[in-house]
């Protein structure tokens, strides 16, 4: 049995996790976490996460013994919780977005004390996706230009989405390209015309939508299109869960979801 925190336990992801955990057989929920000052400090999280009192409280601090934590809040909250994980020996997945680069590489380096798997989207297909678009820019060079499109619910703080960038970060790796100098975000007044090497990010926040991205190759003649589309959290909170049982008594270091799902 393996034993599982959760950080940001009350959020959309947090409680879609706590509520999935309670359902698998081989793991148990041992701690709900959420900030200092939550109104929800002190219910039990079974009953907010529809499953039924469990007997284990939601609280800012980590009571009890757990083997992986489970991540989805915000950036700050993050690093602190990497910090503690790695002075308690207890394996991390962070699927929460919206670090700094600074804030990156403080979790990164407690991955030299523990096992440690960031990723902005833990869905099977995402991960997929990641793969195909970085080989599809590599085929096919210059003379296409490449826009990535995402759209988010209107709750989303950060943009664009932690996937999109991932993509463009993946598609930047297979073909030589700094993503600092490639990126435009967004466009607006007299633009010209698009350069060569350019990649298109656009943020669409619309209602309650999960998460859509698309990957645009186009050049004179032909258009090719990469979609995938969430339909619920499901999707990630269950590629979160692999990745904690794929975590569970690995030895430290940095690991990544394509290891999870042997890509």
């Amino acid at each position: 049995m393996i034993r599982v925190a959760v950080n940001g336990a009350c959020g959309r992801m947090g409680s879609k996790i706590a509520s999935l955990v309670c359902k698998d057989k081989g793991l148990e929920l041992v701690a709900a976490l959420e900030r200092e000052g939550h109104p929800l400090l002190g219910k039990d999280v079974g009953s907010l996460a529809g499953e039924g009192d469990l007997g284990v409280k939601v609280t800012d601090t980590l009571n009890g013994k757990a083997d992986v934590l489970i991540d989805f809040s915000e950036p700050s909250s993050s690093v602190a919780k990497a910090a503690l994980c790695a002075s308690k020996g207890i394996a991390l997945v962070v699927g929460t977005t919206g670090h700094t680069e600074e804030q990156l590489a403080s979790i990164k380096k407690s991955s030299q004390r523990i096992p440690c798997l960031i990723s902005p989207n833990m869905s099977l297909g995402v991960n997929l996706l990641f793969q195909t678009a970085a080989q599809i820019a590599r085929a096919l060079g210059e003379d296409y230009d490449i826009e990535i499109v995402e759209v988010h619910h209107r709750f989303k703080k950060d943009a664009p989405s932690g996937t999109a960038l991932k993509l463009a970060q993946e598609i930047c790796k297979a073909t030589g390209r700094e993503l600092k100098e490639a990126a435009v975000y967004g466009r607006q007044g007299i633009t010209g015309e698009r350069p060569k090497g350019q990649i298109g990010l656009h943020a669409l926040r619309v209602g309650d939508t999960v998460g859509d991205h698309k990957v645009i190759f186009g050049t004179l003649g032909e258009t090719i299109e990469l979609v995938h589309s969430a339909h619920s959290r499901d999707t990630f909170a269950l590629g979160a869960l692999r990745a904690a049982k794929f975590l569970a008594g690995k030895p430290p270091g940095l690991y990544e979801m394509r290891q999870v799902i042997s890509l």
